[in-house]
């Protein structure tokens, strides 16, 4: 079963800018949505993921925020809940990250952390 928890992940003005580009250039379908998840890996022992998807399934949880909706399934959430999508670009930017208050550890390059 499919829940709106609101406003579990927020998404800042810049990447919301950078998600609807992104999702206008790859020709994504009407409802399209930003999946986030995590999974074990990276150089800090947790890795994040993230795609773009239309299909909605029985685990998902909804979250939306500055026109975005961000979907994350039950087991993710535990370790998103809070956490920002934010965007930097310029010559020294990350692209899309996430500023995760839950993260007691990163790598340097930011796609993976600890708890």
């Amino acid at each position: 079963m499919t829940t709106d928890v609101e406003q579990a992940i927020t998404v800042s003005d810049s990447a919301r800018d950078f998600i609807m580009k992104l999702m206008k250039d790859q020709n994504m379908p009407e409802g399209s949505f930003v999946r986030v998840g995590v999974k074990g890996g990276g150089c800090s022992g947790l890795a994040y993921q993230m795609d773009f998807d239309h299909v909605l399934k029985d685990i998902d949880q909804i979250s939306e925020d500055n026109g975005i909706k961000v979907v994350v399934d039950m087991k993710s959430l535990l370790y998103l809940y809070g956490t920002e999508l934010d965007y930097s670009g310029g010559l020294n930017g990350k692209g899309l990250y996430f500023n995760n208050p839950n993260a007691t550890r990163t790598c340097s390059c930011g796609e993976s952390f600890a708890v």
